[in-house]
């Protein structure tokens, strides 16, 4: 029995970025790997919306490869991970959402959403927190539950099944009205939020970070929002997402950006380009603020060789600038 290479899909957020430094980055790329790899593969699809929509590329790429199926803002991604985390109710058709602990950043002018990832909260604070806010959670119906990622909370109530939020990865760096648009249906959100925030300035551990230099958190962010049924189970093969260019991408910092990109080039890539030239079934999914593109492996046979060996070599920074 001859053993086969298993297939693989790699899947690169913030491939292209339209923020002005991260753009004019573009261009300057040099990725070698990547632009053999286009070579060897075809286009197989490209999911094209606009960067106004709460879901971005990547999560919706991220959905059709798991065989998920949701509307805008309400890929139930908060669901999926209290399901993994086997919390109560996860199982049935409960709808849950992640409560992400942030610093908004005030100034005279608007109020700027600060990337969580960034306020160094630790285990204690974050439980320390949740048992403050819970109280006034459990009055809207919302349960509360820690998760292992500090600063993120899981919370489960009716409120979330059909509330499309905004994603993170779309949030942070803009301001807070482009994003925080509640329907009627989310209305008790907007004054829970306000009371929490209340809270969150009269807490300890507030002072206790404000001593030490640290950002206050001083409000939340809900996203993924929506409901799992039982029936419903993810069936498709995860792919391997690159999370490398996220950060610099978010501070939309084009040096940090390129250097990335050449360090995922000579990683990932260059990986998967390996196992392709193995003769292995690969994918690649490049996404930006307003596309996915998917590529594939070309067809097999003389025709497929004679395209990669006399076609001409796809430029990484022309695909790049065009999603």
């Amino acid at each position: 029995m001859v053993e086969t290479t298993p297939a693989r899909h790699l899947l690169i957020p913030f491939a292209g970025r339209g923020s002005p430094a991260c753009r004019a980055a573009l261009p300057g790329l040099r990725l070698p790997r990547l632009e053999a790899l286009l070579a060897r593969l075809a286009p197989a699809g490209t999911d094209t919306q606009d960067d106004t929509t709460f879901s971005p590329p990547h999560e919706r790429a991220l959905a059709a490869a798991l065989g998920l199926q949701a509307a805008d803002g309400c890929i139930p991604w908060a669901a999926q991970d209290a399901r993994r985390l086997g919390l109560p109710g996860s199982e049935g058709d409960t709808a849950w959402g992640w409560i992400d602990l942030c610093n908004w950043q005030v100034d005279v002018s608007d109020v700027v959403l600060g990337d969580p990832a960034h306020t160094q909260l630790e285990a204690a604070e974050s439980q320390a927190l949740l048992d403050a806010a819970r109280p006034l959670f459990e009055e809207d119906g919302i349960g509360l539950h820690a998760t292992p990622a500090p600063g993120r909370w899981l919370a489960s109530g009716e409120l979330f099944r059909a509330l499309p939020t905004a994603s993170l990865d779309r949030a942070i760096g803009h301001s807070i009205a482009q994003w925080s648009h509640i329907t009627d249906a989310g209305r008790p959100l907007r004054r829970l939020q306000n009371e929490i925030q209340m809270l969150l300035y009269t807490e300890r551990v507030n002072d206790q970070r404000t001593a030490r230099g640290l950002p206050p958190i001083n409000s939340f962010w809900l996203s993924g929002t929506g409901a799992l049924p039982a029936s419903v189970q993810p069936d498709g093969a995860e792919p391997t997402i690159v999370a490398a260019l996220r950060d610099a991408a978010l501070r939309d910092d084009g040096d940090a950006l390129a250097a990335a990109w050449q360090a995922v080039d000579a990683g990932p890539v260059a990986e998967l380009l390996a196992t392709c030239e193995s003769g292995a079934d690969v994918a690649l999914t490049l996404c930006g603020d307003s596309a996915a593109q998917r590529f594939s492996v070309q067809q097999r046979g003389f025709s497929g060789w004679v395209k990669r060996t006399f076609g001409s070599r796809p430029r990484a920074a022309a695909v790049l600038e065009a999603l």
